[in-house]
This record gives structure tokens, C-alpha cells and sequence, in this order.
């Protein structure tokens, strides 16, 4: 592939693999499930987080939970690799969260605003309880001050791929997260 800023030869080089994730997500779930959350309803953040919310829905369920989904779509990036720094509602969730206990599933937390902007609205519509779980819980400074209940790794302020997340609408598809990295010639 190429840097199409730079025109750089670039690779995809593996952070966290497939069997990392997978073993990560059986722990995740069985410290939610531990919590014993009645009538627990899982909202996933569109569109980084639908591979990792299938999969910890998944490991949830074998954990002994039966959550409702949901998805919100959110967006603060659209074809770019920062943050415009304003969080638009593409899409809106179905069901009504009102008394529910609400596990918000998103992909990374870097700024913290998207994470934010979907506990300020599932609150303002009546939640009994907002847990938030992601994929990566990058180490930076926030523009907001927010912290994940649950993550499954830790990373710094690079930016990654595959495993559902996204750079200009490719990548999704990979089994694994990524980064990458200029090819050697």
C-alpha cells in the first residue's frame, strides 16, 4: 500500500493479534458479568467498535449475560486520520435506555469527546448506569476528562487499524490490530 500524503510504501505491522484479542475480550467479559447487571444493555459506537462489540457480545454471553444491543453511530474523524473535534449523530439508537444498565462499546479512547458525548446522551435519557468498554485505551492527554471502566489494551497517541477500525474506509476486515509503518526499500 501506499501513503497517499507522502508516497511512501507502507506495511501493516501486527500490535495486538487475533488470539491476543480473543483471550483479552473472555477476560473482559467475565469482570462485566461479575458485576451482575440486571437487564444490562450493550450500545456499541459505529462504526470502529462492530467487530469488538460482536466479539464481547459473544464472550459476554458465554460469561453468562444476556445484554440487549444497540448501536449509535458517531463520528468525529470522517476520512481523516485527527479529530475534527465536533461529535455528530450519523445514526441514532432504537431502543429506549431509560432505567437500563448501559455498556457503551467503542473502539479507541484518545480525546475522549466521542466517548463523552455518548454518556452525556444516554444519561440525559435516563440510564440507570453507564459502564464504558474499549478496544484501546490510548495513554494521551484527553481534551476531556474521561476514563474507561473496561479496556482491553493499553496504546499510545499512534494510529491504528484493522479489527473493525478504519483509515479512510479500509482495513476494517483485518482479523487483528495494526499499525503502519513505512517499507523498507
Amino acid at each position: 500500500m501506499t501513503d497517499l500524503t507522502s508516497g511512501r510504501a507502507l506495511e501493516l505491522e501486527v500490535i495486538y493479534s487475533a488470539d491476543s484479542i480473543a483471550e483479552r475480550l473472555e477476560v473482559l467479559a467475565k469482570e462485566i458479568a461479575g458485576l451482575k447487571l440486571e437487564r444490562p444493555m450493550v450500545v456499541a459506537v459505529l462504526k470502529g467498535s462492530f467487530v469488538f462489540a460482536a466479539d464481547l457480545i459473544r464472550a459476554l454471553h458465554r460469561a453468562g449475560l444476556e445484554p440487549e444491543v444497540d448501536f449509535l453511530t458517531l463520528s468525529s474523524y470522517r476520512k481523516s486520520r485527527t479529530s475534527s473535534g465536533k461529535v455528530e449523530i450519523l445514526r441514532d439508537l432504537d431502543l429506549g435506555v431509560e432505567g437500563r444498565n448501559v455498556i457503551l462499546v467503542d473502539d479507541v479512547l484518545d480525546s475522549g469527546r466521542t466517548l463523552v458525548f455518548a454518556k452525556d446522551l444516554i444519561s440525559a435519557r435516563g440510564a440507570e448506569r453507564i459502564l464504558t468498554c474499549v478496544l484501546i485505551d490510548k495513554k494521551v492527554p484527553r481534551a476531556v476528562d474521561v476514563k474507561a471502566d473496561f479496556s482491553a489494551f493499553d496504546g499510545n497517541e499512534e494510529f491504528v487499524v484493522g479489527y473493525g477500525m478504519d483509515v479512510a474506509h479500509r482495513y476494517r476486515e483485518l482479523p487483528f490490530v495494526g499499525r503502519m509503518v513505512a517499507k523498507e526499500q
